[in-house]
């Protein structure tokens, strides 16, 4: 039994080792390009890059599906002369693969970090609360802009090298740059909505079904407006819904159609989806100050 009367030699010196651990002493880069660091891993995890094999699945798919529709869509125009799906159209139709994609993507950018506690790691750097979630929405929003744009930009350079004469050129870039726009519009919206509820569920599989419930379950809604005979509530009935809320926003200022699915009401689309984008970034912001308090 070791007392306070005994001697020191008896206890075992203490020995020091140098490991060879040194102090940082180079430049100090900042709040901006920790944010731009952070978006780059977002938009590389978006795809499952620099991840397993399993994480590549399901994002490449719904990447390879549309551009395949892309490729047959193109190698049609070059057979027949016609374009069989107007640039507008193309993301109208894909709708439900841009559901999916967000589904898949929101939970590994928001839920993975809920999960696994990293949030404080994050927020212990020079890195603001709403620098976190914007980021993870602007990545989000670029992967499925990217998901969108890139076919559709080789669906445009195929057209280009089909036509005759540089007036029938800017007569399809004419048709193309409003198509990349509600590109955009689909992009912000679909993910807005999908980080947001990706940002409440801890675990991912659990926020993918929440994702798919968000976009779908207010479909019903929209159909029983739709069959009501009132003029007004079948044009007003695609307000209930994201999907068709967008899909009002391309009837009213993108497809050249002339028919215009949502009457007078174009500008009210434009004002709700302007307004749910808005609340739901500031809902995301007030998420993550809720998280980073804990």
């Amino acid at each position: 039994m070791t007392t306070l009367d005994a001697p020191q030699t008896d206890r075992p010196a203490g020995v020091i080792h140098d490991i060879g651990y040194q102090r940082y002493d180079g430049a100090r880069l900042g709040r901006r390009h920790l944010v731009g660091a952070l978006y780059l891993h977002s938009l590389r995890t978006a795809f499952g890059l620099g991840r397993t094999i399993k994480a590549k699945i399901f994002p490449w798919l719904i990447v390879g599906v549309v551009g395949m529709i892309a490729a047959v869509l193109t190698a049609i125009r070059a057979q027949t002369g016609e374009a069989a799906l107007g640039y507008a159209e193309f993301p109208e139709m894909l709708s439900v693969l841009i559901i999916f994609f967000t589904a898949i993507v929101a939970p590994e950018l928001a839920s993975r970090d809920l999960h696994s506690g990293v949030l404080p790691l994050y927020f212990a750097r020079p890195l603001h609360r709403s620098d976190y979630a914007l980021v993870k929405l602007a990545a989000l929003t670029s992967a499925t802009f990217l998901l969108l744009g890139v076919p559709l930009t080789v669906m445009f350079a195929g057209a280009a090298f089909m036509v005759d004469g540089i007036g029938a050129v800017w007569d399809e870039l004419g048709d193309f740059l409003p198509a990349l726009g509600y590109v955009a519009v689909h992009a912000i919206v679909y993910s807005v909505l999908a980080l947001l509820v990706a940002s409440l569920v801890r675990r991912r599989a659990v926020a993918a079904g929440a994702i798919v419930g968000a976009f779908l379950l207010t479909s019903p809604v929209v159909v029983v407006l739709s069959v009501l005979p009132y003029e007004a509530a079948s044009q007003l009935g695609g307000l209930a819904s994201p999907v068709t809320l967008v899909s009002g926003i391309g009837d009213w200022a993108f497809e050249r159609s002339g028919e215009v699915g949502v009457g007078p009401y174009g500008p009210l689309y434009g004002l709700v989806a302007l307004g749910l984008v808005v609340a739901g970034a500031l809902l995301l912001l007030a998420r993550y100050r809720k998280v980073a308090a804990k």
